[in-house]
């Protein structure tokens, strides 16, 4: 039989990458599939297995328009009013050769101090308040350098009926900070942070130290002290806000309780399911502001 050809052939399909994507493809299908049951329905679904319908899924176009233009004016209404409103913090700023000249210290001081600094009026709604240093020297040259220095800072406050109270011993508030230069100026330096303010005013006092060698060099020409807190006025609109936002999560937390509670919670779909946890989340997360 050698020689003899037949008028065929066949060839085994050889299995290319199209064939093998496929394949993955519909074991995916089939792995979801199997969570089908538990998505909401459309309305043309006809399943033993329903879940509770969902008013978002049988919604019409001119709804669905509606509801984005509503969402789009009040996004556009808060991008309005943040433009507008009043800036979110508030500074106050001393010169160091001010101080100098207020206390009858030379200014060849300026690399030590003491500076006595006074904060400005503050209040509950200015919520923090920092103290931040920035200098100006009298180099001119183009270059860049970095050097570390030491301070301390010892903290009084000051009652409404102008009592002092010592809050910060100077020797318990012993930092290190890096000074970093480009040509005359540096970066700012934050020397205090006070995360609750109990006092109407608070007299700061700043020492520093091993800024000598710098002196010698680039030679300190000003030294800026920053007190930075938050604006009042801005602090009552941030509240305003939360207590808004907080009403508008409490009514909707009580509609969706009340709209499901005919139902068991095998039959909500993800969605529901999801909403009944975040929205107590939403609650408790704008309540932490309002005191």
């Amino acid at each position: 039989m050698e020689g003899v050809t037949f008028g065929y052939a066949y060839h085994m399909p050889s299995g290319g990458c199209m064939m093998r994507i496929r394949n993955v493809l519909s074991q995916f299908s089939d792995v979801f599939s199997e969570f089908n049951r538990y998505l909401a329905p459309a309305y043309h679904h006809d399943r033993c297995e329903r879940s509770v319908p969902m008013r978002l899924y049988s919604m019409h176009k001119r709804e669905l328009v509606m509801v984005f233009l509503a969402f789009f004016a009040c996004l556009g209404l808060v991008i309005f009013i943040g433009l507008t409103g009043p800036p979110i913090t508030s500074t106050v700023s001393e010169l160091g050769t001010d101080l100098l000249h207020k206390q009858n210290i030379s200014l060849d001081a300026i690399t030590t101090g003491p500076f006595v600094l006074q904060s400005p009026p503050v209040t509950p709604y200015s919520q923090q308040m920092w103290l931040i240093m920035t200098l100006k020297t009298e180099d001119t040259d183009d270059e860049s350098y970095d050097v570390g220095f030491h301070y301390r800072v010892s903290i009084t406050g000051v009652k409404q009926d102008h009592q002092d109270i010592g809050i910060l011993n100077a020797y318990h508030h012993n930092r290190s900070r890096h000074l970093v230069c480009t040509r005359d100026a540096c970066q700012e330096v934050m020397l205090l942070h006070l995360a609750s303010l109990q006092y109407a005013r608070y007299l700061v006092t700043v020492r520093l130290y091993n800024l000598d060698g710098f002196q010698k060099r680039y030679h300190i020409n000003q030294i800026t002290f920053h007190f930075k807190h938050y604006n009042p006025a801005f602090t009552q609109i941030e509240i305003w806000f939360r207590f808004i936002f907080l009403l508008g999560t409490a009514v909707i937390t009580f509609w969706f309780t009340h709209t499901l509670r005919r139902y068991t919670i095998q039959d909500w779909s993800f969605e529901q399911k999801w909403m009944s946890i975040l929205l107590p989340m939403l609650f408790l997360h704008d309540s932490k502001y309002i005191k």
